[in-house]
C-alpha cells in the first residue's frame, strides 16, 4: 500500500539547497500561473463590463489557465517536478513520493506565490479586485465539494498517468500539454457553479488579497480528498508494490 511508504523527511531537508531550489521553482510557477489565470478574468471584466461569468468568460478562462499552467508545470519540472498545485503535492505524499518535510516547503511556497501574483495583478491594476472563489447561486457546499473532488481526482490521476508512473515511459512534453488540457476542460465542467478551482493556492491568494473567505474550506476539502483518492486509486491498482519506484527528490 502507498500509506506505508509515507515518509516524515529529515529535518536537515529544510535547509538542504536541493530543497529550497525546488520550493524557489514552485513559488516562480505559481507566481507565473495565477498572475496569467487570475489575470486573464480581470482583462475580460474590464474588456467586456463584467462579463467573465458569461459564457465567452469561461471559455477565455479555460484557455488562460490551460495555457498558463503548461507554462508552469514545464517551467519547474526538472526542478521540483512542477507540481504548482498544494493537492497535487499532497497527492504525491500519500503515494509515498515525496516527503512531509519537502511537501510543506512547497506548499508555503505555493500559497506565497499565489499571493505574490495576486498583489501583484493589484498594483498593476490600479487596485481593480482580485476577485475570491464562490459559489454560483443555488449551489450549496456540499455540492460544491464534490464537484472539487471529481474535478481534482481527474487532474492528479492525470498527474500520476503521465508523471508519475515508473512505466510512463520517456513523455517529455506530454505531461504538462494532458495537465494544463484536464484544468481547462474541468473549468468548462465545472466554472459555472464553483470556480473550478482544483489547486487551494490558487484560491487562497484571492482569497487572502480581497480579504473574502466564504466557502473558503471548500476549496482546501474538495481537492485534497480527490488528490487522496486519485493518489491511492492510481498507486494501488496500475502501479502496484513490484513496480513502484521511489522518484528522486528532483522530480516528486
Amino acid at each position: 500500500m502507498p500509506v506505508s511508504r509515507i515518509a516524515i523527511g529529515s529535518s536537515a531537508e529544510a535547509s538542504h539547497p536541493d530543497a529550497l531550489k525546488a520550493s524557489l521553482a514552485e513559488f516562480i510557477s505559481m507566481v507565473i500561473f495565477v498572475f496569467a489565470g487570475e489575470g486573464s478574468g480581470m482583462a475580460f471584466n474590464k474588456l467586456t463590463n463584467n462579463g467573465a461569468a458569461t459564457p465567452a468568460g469561461l471559455i477565455a478562462a479555460s484557455i488562460a489557465h490551460a495555457f498558463a499552467l503548461f507554462v508552469a508545470v514545464s517551467f519547474g519540472a526538472n526542478i521540483s517536478g512542477g507540481h504548482v498545485n498544494p493537492a497535487v503535492t499532497f497527492g504525491a505524499f500519500i503515494g509515498g513520493n515525496i516527503t512531509l518535510l519537502r511537501g510543506l516547503l512547497y506548499w508555503a511556497a505555493q500559497l506565497l506565490g499565489s499571493v505574490v501574483a495576486c498583489l501583484l495583478l493589484k498594483i498593476a491594476t490600479g487596485g481593480l479586485e482580485t476577485s475570491a472563489f464562490s459559489l454560483s447561486s443555488g449551489v450549496g457546499v456540499w455540492n460544491a465539494v464534490v464537484f472539487e473532488i471529481v474535478m481534482t481526482f481527474g487532474l492528479v490521476y492525470n498527474v500520476y498517468a503521465t508523471a508519475v508512473d515508473p512505466k510512463k515511459g520517456d513523455v517529455g512534453i506530454v505531461a504538462p500539454i494532458a495537465i494544463g488540457f484536464i484544468v481547462g476542460a474541468n473549468i468548462l465542467a465545472g466554472g459555472a457553479f464553483d470556480g473550478a478551482s482544483m489547486n487551494p493556492a490558487v484560491s487562497f491568494g484571492p482569497a487572502v488579497v480581497s480579504w473574502t473567505w466564504n466557502a473558503h474550506w471548500v476549496y482546501w476539502l474538495g481537492p485534497l480528498v480527490g488528490a487522496a483518492v486519485a493518489a491511492l486509486v492510481y498507486d494501488v491498482i496500475f502501479i502496484g508494490q513490484g513496480t513502484h519506484e521511489q522518484l528522486p527528490t528532483s522530480e516528486f
